[in-house]
């Protein structure tokens, strides 16, 4: 280090005293006591402390030809120091590099064991496929850009395991050729079946990835360093003859690379550098920041001897942790003789709080009344102003108000409920034309849940046969995970089979179904209503029932009453006015055939139920049957007044006690306004 004052030498001395010695503090002059050019800085958390510092470190680098050095046994405080620092474009010398398993030659080789040992699972697929070092020889935009239609067909439930089931939904993304190249590509990898020996799974590996990636994998310091790392685990495997499952092969290779470090070669800023304790005692700075001073980092924890107690381990000469400590005070004692020194250290760590280092409590109690001059506040002061921008206006309650031609859209039997509900999801979704997209690997939703059952009764309706031969056959369709349909299968099964008694049942009665998953329309003042019927039935008097499946509990009557659960209504309009091909007469039943548990079977469990939201016998809402359609067409004329050929905005949660989809939340920023709407009169 630089030299120091000499009188913070004698004070550096007075510091280390032994603990007999330490009390000759009390009779010290403040002279003997005082540490010139040296601060204490103190921060509330790891975050706070890394952005102090590196407000430190850019104030410093103002004055020409400082050097700065970081000292930290922390690289977790490392690390958030060298990011900080980006803010101001400055690329820190970081001496213990980066560790291979976070350069991007480094994950391309992780992605490709973890994909091997997930059985081509969509996030290690898509994680590969969109690396940045993958395609980069050849047309990039166009490989990125079916990348992500592979992206959208697979989001959802997880398809089955393997490159096999992936063919048929790249089939349907239109990605055929594409996808042949692919899965030629990643073939070599699911070829490891077995116990084998890891030199043969390295090969296969390294294989595939410039396969995919070309020259580009081996040409920067982290590719390089991959390579010497892969070539020596290869000879070294080789000369064991190791053997190991290739599920395993992801954790052993990130164990063996996290040993790993890259650092490139032209190192980083002149005058900004981050050492470790050993590094730092090469190094000489004009300030020193010695960061993560607490117990447990410095001086560091002492770690138990898993086989030998410490009196052995002292008997046979091995040093002891009163050694460790008294190093890492030799440590700090040489990092103070530089001509300014910050000691820094947080008051917690992520996930409870911490003690202040001893050698920060020997400096506290020596400086004794001298400690606050000696206090660093204005970094920390900065450092939590830095992020701090001023207060945003408060977001208000979206109403949006689109033009008189962009409201003319035509509108879902599904899709009256959520203009009538919530119109600016209906703005979102009819207007906007925005969906969500599902995450990949999601659990099933009840939509895709609905989607299944639709087509397994669909094609049961048009085909007959096996109705649970039908349902498997439609789950592989639809590449449903194995443990999804070991979990939902049984429910499934006993709903299906109680729906195929049903009707057999009502068939015996004179009711035959007449339509199934049919699409239909009207017009309704010149606007298009639009849907499919799950199930239209014609009765023994030749009326009509609309049936709605349902995989979940069907809508209350209140909610039918109230106007906010009209498809049946809305179906049964349609059928009434010839808007489903082959299908004509008067509406009169409203069904909804829940597969999901019927509560009212107390002494048995039992899935699938009937549920009709007529206002008779002992049931208190609902809509009297005679006067359901007529009901449904007051609302929907009453919607389309309002919003599609009025001027009405399209106000965000109108009925906020209404239950719905939440798709659109965090685009109406519902947080942000939600808690203003107080006493506002928001019913519909």
């Amino acid at each position: 280090m630089s030299a120091a004052e000499p009188a913070r030498s004698r004070a550096i001395s007075n510091l280390f005293l032994p603990p007999a010695a330490s009390a000759r503090w009390v009779d010290l002059p403040a002279d003997q006591r005082r540490l010139s050019g040296v601060r204490l800085m103190e921060s509330a958390h790891p975050g706070e402390e890394a952005q102090a510092i590196a407000i430190l470190i850019r104030e410093a680098l103002e004055v020409p030809e400082k050097r700065i050095a970081l000292i930290t046994p922390d690289r977790g405080l490392a690390g958030r120091v060298v990011a900080q620092l980006q803010r101001w474009g400055i690329e820190a010398d970081d001496t213990a590099g980066q560790p291979l398993p976070q350069t991007a030659a480094g994950r391309l080789l992780l992605l490709l064991a973890e994909l091997l040992a997930e059985d081509a699972a969509p996030v290690p697929l898509l994680a590969v496929l969109t690396h940045p070092l993958v395609a980069a020889e050849a047309d990039r935009p166009a490989w990125l850009e079916n990348a992500r239609k592979l992206d959208l067909r697979l989001r959802g439930p997880r398809p089955a395991s393997g490159l096999e089931p992936l063919r048929a939904i790249a089939e349907q993304a239109n990605l055929r050729d594409w996808w042949a190249g692919v899965e030629t590509t990643l073939g070599p990898l699911f070829t490891l079946v077995g116990e084998l020996p890891l030199a043969l799974q390295l090969e296969t590996l390294v294989g595939v990835a410039e396969a995919l990636c070309g020259t580009q994998l081996w040409a920067r310091p982290d590719g390089r360093a991959l390579s010497a790392f892969v070539e020596e685990l290869r000879e070294a495997a080789r000369a064991a003859g190791t053997l190991l499952d290739p599920r395993e092969l992801h954790a052993a290779l990130r164990d063996a690379m996290d040993r790993t470090a890259v650092r490139p070669p032209w190192g980083g800023h002149p005058r900004v550098a981050v050492y470790g304790l050993i590094e730092a005692r090469m190094s000489r700075a004009d300030l020193v920041i010695c960061g993560g001073l607490t117990e447990g980092v410095w001086p560091a924890s002492p770690s138990p001897d898993a086989l030998l107690p410490p009196a052995v381990l002292r008997a046979l000469g091995v040093p002891g942790a009163d050694f460790r400590i008294g190093l890492s005070a030799h440590d700090l004692a040489a990092a103070l003789g530089a001509p300014e020194v910050v000691l820094s250290h947080a008051q917690r760590d992520e996930g409870a709080p911490v003690i202040p280092s001893r050698f920060i409590l020997r400096v506290k109690a020596m400086l004794g009344d001298l400690e606050k001059g000696h206090q660093e506040v204005e970094a920390v002061r900065l450092a939590r102003q830095i992020d701090d921008a001023p207060p945003a206006p408060r977001y208000p309650r979206p109403q949006p108000m689109p033009s008189a031609e962009q409201r003319k859209v035509e509108i879902a039997v599904t899709g009256l409920d959520r203009l009538r509900g919530d119109p600016y999801q209906f703005y979102a979704s009819s207007v906007l034309r925005l969906s969500s997209l599902d995450p990949l690997d999601a659990e099933p939703s009840a939509a895709w849940k609905g989607t299944a059952v639709h087509a397994i009764l669909e094609r049961w309706h048009d085909e007959g046969g096996d109705l649970l031969t039908i349902a498997d056959e439609e789950l592989d369709k639809m590449s449903a995970h194995p443990l999804m349909r070991t979990l939902w299968r049984p429910r499934l099964v006993a709903a299906l089979a109680w729906i195929g008694e049903e009707i057999a049942e009502l068939r015996g009665e004179g009711r035959d179904v007449i339509a199934s998953e049919r699409k239909g329309d009207m017009l309704v003042k010149g606007i298009r209503i639009h849907g499919r019927a799950d199930r239209i039935d014609r009765l023994a008097d030749g009326n009509l029932a609309v049936v709605d499946y349902k995989t979940g509990r069907p809508p209350s009557g209140a909610m039918v009453q109230e106007g906010f659960a009209l498809q049946l209504g809305l179906i049964g309009m349609i059928a009434e006015a010839g808007g489903f091909e082959g299908v004509s007469g008067k509406t009169e039943r409203f069904e909804y055939w829940s597969l999901s548990r019927d509560l009212r079977q107390r002494d048995e469990i039992r899935f699938g139920f009937r549920d009709e939201p007529i206002l008779e016998g002992r049931r208190k809402t609902g809509l009297p049957r005679e006067e359901f359609i007529s009901t449904t067409a007051g609302y929907l004329v009453d919607a389309i007044d309002r919003w599609i050929l009025g001027n009405e905005p399209f106000t965000a949660r109108l009925n906020p006690d209404i239950g719905g989809y939440n798709d659109y939340d965090q685009l109406m920023r519902l947080d942000e306004w939600l808690a203003q709407l107080g006493g506002e009169g928001d019913a519909a």
